[in-house]
């Protein structure tokens, strides 16, 4: 009886040993899916990506495209970014971007969401947008990083003198560096420079903020000094400049380029984004290039806001996807790559990585110049030489 009860008791045992080890490795298995699916969960919802504002630029399904949804997942938002754009001033009511309207020291309103530097402006706190300009561009920015803070600050009047709206920028320009903003996006220029801009623009670099600039629409090679474009041709270190190339990855046919003056390529071919009076609608040209790239800037700026100005430049160089069509048209060799970015951006604020290496001369080499056609697919505002 003792040995059949002792039998009893340890066949029961060991069953209960096997389901509870059983249920552990069910439990260890279930968790690790679960982190590994958080994990893989984009930080904002994918289906912005492809929403009536969203352009190829970032739809998951465009070969051609910054690799959003993929940064989305390495993203964690850790601090507030204010984005500076400078341009035509925004639309305050539409439904895209109103939630994303900043000011410093009072509340957003209708009436009060911006400062308009533009000559015979009417109301210094109203830049109402009646190009569309500034929305797109606006647009694109909150579309790569959905909690984006802009301030709207307007310099361009199309009645204007190409020296009073250059004064308006220096004006703007002056306003967001005095209100200690993380990066300025300014995507218009001209082939002058101007004293009191360079000063400006070296008060940034001295602040830390980053200026992501147009290599401007001139179909000129920037690296010619008498071609340089303006403020993009300033090398400052704060200063990240951008030009930009279409769905086939070939640089558009009126986009400056200069493998020593551009830092990067990013989209710019026909970009759908938010237009003025709640519309959507599409723009062409480096403006629009400037804007993804922006957008990146400010995710790296939210989630690691501990990396430098020029570490934050590096990254925008470095990360860069390269692309033969892109050899010898800029420093990178290559478009921008929001996923690469980031990551690389996690290993320089670890620590973990090395010096940076240069670019190779190989990687930088001059390429065959694509043939340009006639057609010109989009201008943008031109600080001397009126609308586009």
């Amino acid at each position: 009886m003792k040995a059949t009860f002792s039998k009893l008791l340890i066949v029961p045992l060991s069953l209960t040993l096997l389901q509870s080890n059983v249920a552990m490795a069910a439990d260890s298995l279930t968790k690790t899916t679960l982190v590994k699916s958080q994990e893989e969960k984009p930080y904002y919802d994918a289906k912005e990506l492809t929403s009536s504002y969203a352009s190829w630029g970032i739809s998951p399904n465009n070969n051609a495209n910054i690799n959003l949804l993929e940064a989305w997942k390495k993203f964690q938002k850790k601090k507030d970014v204010v984005v500076a754009v400078v341009d035509t001033g925004i639309d305050p009511t539409h439904p895209f971007l109103r939630d994303n309207l900043f000011l410093k020291n009072s509340p957003v309103s209708e009436i009060n969401y911006g400062m308009d530097f533009s000559k015979d402006r009417k109301n210094q706190y109203s830049p109402a947008d009646q190009h569309g300009h500034g929305t797109h561009v606006s647009g694109i920015i909150k579309s790569i990083f959905p909690e984006v803070k802009i301030m709207a600050l307007k310099y361009y009047n199309p009645v204007a003198s190409g020296l009073d709206n250059l004064n308006s920028t220096v004006e703007a320009l002056k306003y967001a560096v005095d209100q200690n903003v993380d990066i300025i996006n300014y995507s218009g220029g001209g082939p002058e420079p101007a004293l009191e801009e360079l000063r400006v623009l070296k008060e940034a670099e001295r602040k830390g903020i980053l200026v992501i600039a147009a290599a401007g629409n001139e179909e000129s090679n920037i690296d010619d000094k008498k071609k340089a474009y303006f403020p993009a041709s300033y090398g400052l270190k704060n200063i990240i400049t951008v030009t930009a190339h279409d769905e086939s990855l070939m640089i558009l046919s009126s986009s400056n380029y200069g493998k020593n003056s551009v830092d990067i390529f990013a989209p710019g071919y026909r970009i759908k984004s938010s237009l003025q009076n709640g519309r959507a609608g599409f723009l062409t040209g480096t403006s629009q290039a400037t804007a993804f790239v922006t957008g990146v800037v400010a995710l790296i700026k939210a989630k690691y806001p501990m990396i430098s100005t020029e570490k934050i430049k590096e990254i925008i160089r470095n990360s860069a996807k390269k692309e033969v069509t892109m050899e010898g048209k800029c420093i990178s060799g290559g478009r921008l790559d929001a996923a690469e970015a980031l990551a690389l951006a996690e290993t320089i604020s670890k620590d973990k990585l090395e010096p940076f290496k240069q670019i190779s001369a190989n990687s930088l080499a001059s390429a065959a110049q694509n043939e340009k056609n006639d057609k010109k697919e989009g201008k943008i505002i031109y600080r001397l030489t009126g609308s586009d």
